[in-house]
Protein backbone atom coordinates (compact mmCIF):
# COMPACT_ATOMS: atom_id res chain seq x y z
CA UNK A 1 0.00 0.00 0.00
CA UNK A 2 1.14 3.50 -1.18
CA UNK A 3 0.69 6.48 1.15
CA UNK A 4 -1.38 9.04 -0.72
CA UNK A 5 -2.24 11.52 1.40
CA UNK A 6 -1.71 13.13 5.15
CA UNK A 7 -2.73 11.38 7.92
CA UNK A 8 -2.73 12.05 11.74
CA UNK A 9 -3.99 10.20 14.61
CA UNK A 10 -2.98 10.82 18.58
CA UNK A 11 -2.21 13.96 20.74
CA UNK A 12 1.01 14.65 22.35
CA UNK A 13 -1.38 14.45 25.62
CA UNK A 14 -0.21 12.29 28.66
CA UNK A 15 0.41 9.13 28.13
CA UNK A 16 -0.43 8.92 24.60
CA UNK A 17 1.24 8.96 20.51
CA UNK A 18 0.72 11.17 18.38
CA UNK A 19 1.66 9.57 14.80
CA UNK A 20 2.29 11.58 11.58
CA UNK A 21 2.06 9.65 8.24
CA UNK A 22 3.01 11.87 5.00
CA UNK A 23 3.65 10.50 1.77
CA UNK A 24 7.38 10.57 0.47
CA UNK A 25 8.60 10.41 -2.90
CA UNK A 26 11.00 7.36 -1.76
CA UNK A 27 9.67 4.01 -2.25
CA UNK A 28 11.47 2.74 1.51
CA UNK A 29 9.43 4.17 4.63
CA UNK A 30 11.43 6.15 7.01
CA UNK A 31 10.77 6.54 10.44
CA UNK A 32 11.19 9.12 13.32
CA UNK A 33 10.56 8.22 16.67
CA UNK A 34 10.76 10.98 19.98
CA UNK A 35 9.97 9.26 23.06
CA UNK A 36 10.16 10.74 26.79
CA UNK A 37 10.72 6.88 27.34
CA UNK A 38 13.19 6.74 24.83
CA UNK A 39 15.69 5.24 26.90
CA UNK A 40 13.78 2.32 28.43
CA UNK A 41 11.30 1.68 25.13
CA UNK A 42 13.06 3.28 22.54
CA UNK A 43 13.86 0.27 21.12
CA UNK A 44 10.30 -1.45 21.37
CA UNK A 45 8.45 1.81 19.66
CA UNK A 46 10.47 1.11 16.85
CA UNK A 47 10.17 -2.44 16.46
CA UNK A 48 6.24 -2.02 16.59
CA UNK A 49 6.00 0.77 14.52
CA UNK A 50 8.17 -1.64 12.11
CA UNK A 51 6.24 -4.66 12.25
CA UNK A 52 3.02 -2.86 11.19
CA UNK A 53 4.38 -1.14 8.65
CA UNK A 54 5.84 -4.65 7.04
CA UNK A 55 1.81 -6.37 8.07
CA UNK A 56 0.11 -3.61 6.00
CA UNK A 57 3.18 -3.78 3.39
CA UNK A 58 3.26 0.25 3.36
CA UNK A 59 5.43 1.92 1.12
CA UNK A 60 6.39 5.21 0.16
CA UNK A 61 6.02 7.29 3.64
CA UNK A 62 7.42 9.42 5.79
CA UNK A 63 6.75 8.35 9.82
CA UNK A 64 6.60 10.47 12.39
CA UNK A 65 5.97 9.02 16.24
CA UNK A 66 6.30 11.54 19.68
CA UNK A 67 5.49 9.75 21.81
CA UNK A 68 4.47 10.73 25.62
CA UNK A 69 4.36 7.71 27.32
CA UNK A 70 1.59 5.40 25.56
CA UNK A 71 1.16 1.97 26.47
CA UNK A 72 1.91 -0.67 23.89
CA UNK A 73 -2.01 -1.04 22.33
CA UNK A 74 -2.44 2.68 21.96
CA UNK A 75 1.05 2.78 20.07
CA UNK A 76 -0.94 0.20 17.83
CA UNK A 77 -4.08 1.86 17.21
CA UNK A 78 -2.38 5.21 16.58
CA UNK A 79 -0.18 3.55 14.02
CA UNK A 80 -3.48 1.17 12.57
CA UNK A 81 -5.52 4.72 12.56
CA UNK A 82 -2.62 6.60 10.69
CA UNK A 83 -1.89 3.97 8.07
CA UNK A 84 -5.69 3.74 7.43
CA UNK A 85 -6.02 6.97 6.70
CA UNK A 86 -3.16 7.90 4.86
CA UNK A 87 -4.27 4.88 1.88
CA UNK A 88 -7.57 5.45 2.14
Amino acid sequence: MKAIKDSVAGSLESSDVLVTLRPSSEAAVSLQVESIVMKQYGRRITAVAEELVAATGLSGASLRIQDRGALECTLRARLETAIARATA
